[in-house]
């Protein structure tokens, strides 16, 4: 006796908004300001009461949290490829009181390639910061300029031995210029509690950042002062 093999309905794939009592407009507008702007969660709250939308600032946090993560990966498969000249560098922030290195990479046109939040600056630290930035990337340098680190060499060798590793004074100027960049956004910030909410910001701030400079095939069309905006809507309706 044959078997048959009865299949439902196609349904959609369920919203990453789903659940969360807020429209996805409130919810993208409030992680969009946080990142853009030189805000804490409590300023995104009033800018919202303001516009008759009531939430409690811990919401925020939970949904710059959730969503940010969601909505660089929905835009990766739109991100220009970074050119194969790397500025590498690592800078310091305070975790929960605790010091932890940032690593950070820029290519030549300020496209930040990847971050990563590190309780270590030694060689693991550099090695697993590396492998992100290829992984991510799927580009392969063909020049890395750093720091003269002791670490670097070795790692490079082991990792990207083909590429030329630059060391010259004032040739990283592009990364540290960056670095400071991000300083200055981190500091009206109160969310860095740990290494994870630490590592979501940072990296919510770079795709900020690339998203403004035109390293991605988002709102292409619409004029610069609502590109950001109407990038992050196409973005909301893709996850």
């Amino acid at each position: 006796m044959k078997s048959s093999t009865r299949s439902g309905p196609w349904l959609p794939p369920k919203s990453a908004f789903a659940g969360f009592r807020f429209q996805p407009e409130v919810i993208v507008v409030a992680v969009r300001w946080y990142l853009r702007f030189t805000l804490s969660y409590r300023d995104v709250e009033e800018l919202l009461v303001e516009r008759g939308v009531e939430v409690d600032h811990v919401t925020v946090y939970r949904w710059v949290q959730r969503f940010t993560p969601l909505l660089a990966d929905a835009a990766r498969f739109c991100r220009h490829a970074p050119s194969e000249r790397w500025h590498v560098d690592e800078t310091c922030i305070k975790v929960n009181g605790v010091w932890r290195y940032v690593y950070r990479a820029v290519d030549q046109h300020g496209q930040v390639i990847d971050v990563l939040v590190s309780a270590r600056r030694d060689g693991d630290a550099a090695r697993r910061f590396f492998r992100r930035a290829l992984s991510t990337s799927k580009v392969t340098p063909s020049e890395i300029v750093t720091d003269a680190a002791a670490v670097y060499p070795g790692v490079l060798d082991e990792l990207i031995p083909q590429a030329w590793h630059h060391l010259e004074r004032y040739a990283n100027n592009p990364i540290e210029a960056d670095h400071s960049r991000l300083k200055h956004r981190l500091r009206p910030m109160h969310g860095l509690r740990t290494d994870t909410t630490a590592q979501v910001i940072i990296a919510g701030h770079a795709f900020m950042q690339n998203l403004r400079r035109g390293h991605y095939e988002l709102a292409v069309d619409v004029r610069p002062a609502t590109q950001v905006a109407a990038a992050f809507a196409e973005l909301a309706r893709a996850i």
